[in-house]
């Protein structure tokens, strides 16, 4: 009886099960299959096969890997013919839909990777009672977990959950898992209290779920084995128990973003071991207990969102052994030097931001050799750059965006070689672009806009980007960063510019997790999101840039050596003064976002602009534009915004169908030579205001009559007239209320807004 047993199961029927795998497969991936594709081609052995691993004697099939292989649709339902299988891992697919109630019947699987997918439904694991290893993060899986823990915990050593939308209590879920280390909850939907046994694993993390309550003391065991302790962005209560300081073995504790209250538990200070302590986003007494210095292998302190006000505190000066300091968002006011912080010899992160400051950028922070992100972002600095920034040679990001900086942009900021970020956005700043900024090779995101920059873009900037390599290669070879919240914050504004976040088209709100594995890889040089090549719609991953120049006074031609700026996948130029011909090499660009509107360019609309083949959106508008409009622009089948509006000299038809014919009467309006099948443009409304830097006098080269020949037309005129018209108010109520606040007009009025706040600043700065 035994043997017939055995021959019903060999390598054979192994074979032909495995082989069936590869028909359901390659029916359900028709194109750009895996590895799989070429199973039983070489060799008749599935031992020899991609992805598959055998008993040591070679005759059962034993594990299957095919992760990454670009698979997708539902999973196979016969895995459990394979009744010695072991290790399964299908991560990094696009697998969907359900696990199969036969996946619960491979009773031998000790290791299972589903990760990284969009399986959904709920979980039903019970009959994997061997399990060692369980990997379903970033998928959809819901519901409750109760229907398989703790009914395969025996075993279990890894589980991870992350990243997906379970729901229901986990306060009784674990207690049978004693063989249970590693535990990852993080980025759900659960509720109720804590589980209380967590001290007994070595990391455990619930972050970013609904957990309420108060942290009981006795969670905290005298034996507690903790390495990694992460309860970050839940709604838990109360004060911290000091008998945290019995995880003695501590390296990373996390209680960002809860409602944690009272002193900063004394005892903290015992755990000498740590290197991560991350406070923030609570509302902890200000003061900082002198034991925390006895923590000589902190790198990283958190200590963000805390409100504590008044002048940043003394003791902050003291801890020199520190890396990463990060205090943003806690209303601080007056100045930094008074701290000491700029004395900190070993410090690679500072950031200050959302707080209000209020003196001079001090100087003494070029002291800061070692510093690699200095972000002082959204705050009330005043006065000029310090030139002397320029010898912080090791610096990666320099954000100063968002405060009231006056003067002009360094050129010795040109120094900084190592530059990937420079983030001056809003602020009030003049003169013009330092031709130095091109010396800065790496430099892969520019963010000056809404300043008062002038003169000509130089051709030097064009170089920026080309090079930054030894960079990437230096922070790939750098220890692990220990992450925080707060990379989500700080990736999203350093990655964000307006009208485009790559974010969008992967995560619709990135988890933290997902933030810092991003911000990893930027930091890296890997790309997250796919980029074009040069007219052609073929993507590959790869690093890309911005430059956002908007909203200036920024003048001249564009210089043609932008066509190779390779590397950058969003140009912002609109709301300045720039003129004459676009030049045709911006079409060897692989951008993604294109705005050039509220400018002066003239003459055609270069037909290489219909190569960018993954342009997205495409706004022209508010230009002199003229000639026939270029049908290659048609083309462009993944565009979604597209404005041509107010160019009047441009004439053509536009076609009914293809990509522009999708786009509504706004994106066309102010163009009386256009002729559009689908609308009549005859009825046409006034243009929405430039910016108040933009003077506009023979924007169009019309003489006479024209529309600006220098007669004396005033903006502020024509906005009052219209603003009292009482044809166009009853007009605009109409449409606002029967077509829902159409583009051009919600367009006009944040244009009438932003002149007005620009008055009003101006009035209040005397200029």
């Amino acid at each position: 009886m035994a043997g017939t047993a055995m021959s019903e199961h060999s390598l054979d029927t192994d074979k032909e099960i495995l082989l069936n795998l590869k028909s359901f497969l390659e029916e359900r991936n028709p194109i750009n299959r895996g590895g799989y594709e070429k199973w039983n081609q070489t060799s008749s052995n599935p031992c020899d096969w991609y992805g598959i691993s055998c008993s040591l004697d070679g005759a059962r099939v034993t594990g299957i890997d095919l992760s990454d292989n670009r698979i997708s649709g539902e999973m196979f339902q016969s895995f459990s013919a394979l009744n010695q299988l072991r290790y399964l891992d299908l991560s990094k697919n696009t697998l969907q839909g359900k696990i199969p109630d036969d996946l619960s019947r491979c009773h031998n699987l000790v290791y299972l990777n589903l990760s990284h997918n969009v399986l959904a439904g709920a979980l039903n694991l019970a009959g994997l009672t061997s399990l060692e290893k369980l990997d379903l993060s970033t998928n959809r899986f819901l519901g409750d977990l109760r229907l398989s823990f703790p009914a395969i915990c025996n075993n279990l050593v890894v589980a991870n959950l992350s990243i997906n939308d379970f729901t229901g209590r986990i306060d009784n879920c674990f207690d049978g898992c004693k063989n249970l280390q590693y535990l990852d909850l993080s980025a759900n939907d659960f509720t109720g209290y804590l589980w209380t046994g967590f001290s007994r694993l070595a990391e455990f993390s619930v972050s970013e779920n609904y957990i309420t309550g108060p942290i009981s003391a006795s969670s905290f065991e005298e034996n507690c084995s903790l390495v990694a302790l992460d309860l970050s962005e839940n709604n838990i209560q109360g004060e911290v128990p000091m008998q945290i300081s019995n995880c003695n073995n501590l390296v990373v504790l996390n209680l960002w973003g809860n409602n944690f209250i009272g002193p900063i538990p004394l005892q903290i200070g015992s755990i000498l071991t740590l290197e991560g302590l991350l406070l923030g986003g609570n509302s902890f007494s200000r003061v900082i207990p002198e034991t925390l210095l006895n923590l000589k292998n902190l790198a990283f302190l958190d200590l963000s969102r805390n409100n504590f006000g008044g002048e940043i505190q003394d003791i902050f000066g003291r801890f020199t052994q520190l890396k990463y300091l990060v205090l943003q968002g806690n209303l601080y006011t007056g100045g930094i030097v008074s701290s000491g912080i700029h004395r900190l010899p070993n410090i690679i992160r500072l950031d200050l931001s959302y707080n209000n400051f209020s003196s001079y950028l001090p100087v003494e922070i070029s002291q800061m050799l070692s510093l690699k992100f200095l972000i002082l972002a959204y705050n009330q600095f005043n006065g000029t750059i310090p030139p002397e920034y320029g010898n912080l040679s090791q610096l990666q990001a320099l954000d100063l965006s968002n405060n009231g900086l006056i003067g002009s942009i360094p050129p010795a900021l040109g120094n900084l070689s190592s530059l990937l970020w420079l983030m001056l956005a809003n602020n009030s700043l003049t003169g013009e672009i330092p031709r130095d900024i091109g010396n800065c090779g790496s430099l892969f995101w520019v963010n000056l806009a809404n300043n008062q920059l002038s003169g000509a873009v130089p051709h030097e900037l064009t170089n920026i980007g080309r090079n930054a390599s030894p960079i990437f290669e230096s922070n790939r070879q750098s220890d692990h960063m220990i992450a925080g919240p707060s990379e989500c914050l700080m990736t999203q504004r350093l990655l964000s510019v307006d009208g485009y976040t790559p974010f969008g088209s992967i995560y619709t709100i990135p988890t933290r997790k997902i933030c810092r594995r991003m911000w990893n890889q930027l930091l890296k040089g890997y790309g997250f999101f796919p980029v074009c090549a040069m007219g052609s719609s073929v993507r590959r991953y790869q690093i890309s840039g911005y430059i956002q120049l908007s909203g200036n006074q920024l003048t001249g031609e564009v210089p043609q050596d932008i066509g190779k700026m390779k590397n950058f996948s969003v140009l912002q130029l609109g709301s300045n003064e720039f003129y004459g011909k676009l030049p045709t090499e911006i079409g060897n660009l692989p951008v993604i976002v294109l705005n050039i509107s509220g400018n002066r360019f003239s003459g055609q609309i270069p037909i290489e602009v219909g190569n960018m083949k993954c342009l997205r959106s495409l706004d022209l508008s508010r230009n002199n534009f003229s000639g026939t409009m270029p049908m290659q622009l048609n083309n462009l089948t993944e565009l979604s915004n597209f404005n041509i509006s107010f160019n009047p000299l441009l004439t053509g038809r536009i076609p009914e169908r293809g990509q522009l014919g999708t786009f509504g009467k706004e994106s066309f309006l102010g163009n009386p030579l256009l002729h559009i099948p689908l609308f009549d443009l005859d009825d046409q409304l006034p243009p929405p205001p430039p910016p108040s830097n933009w003077q506009g006098e023979n924007e169009i080269g019309m003489d006479g009559d024209g529309l600006n020949s220098g007669n004396g037309f005033s903006w502020e005129a024509l906005l009052t007239g219209y603003g009292c018209g009482m044809v166009f108010g009853v007009a605009v109520f109409y449409i606002t209320f029967r077509k829902g606040k159409p583009n051009w007009f919600v367009t006009m009025v944040d244009g009438i807004h932003q002149w007005k706040a620009r008055k009003r600043n101006a009035s209040r700065r005397g200029d």
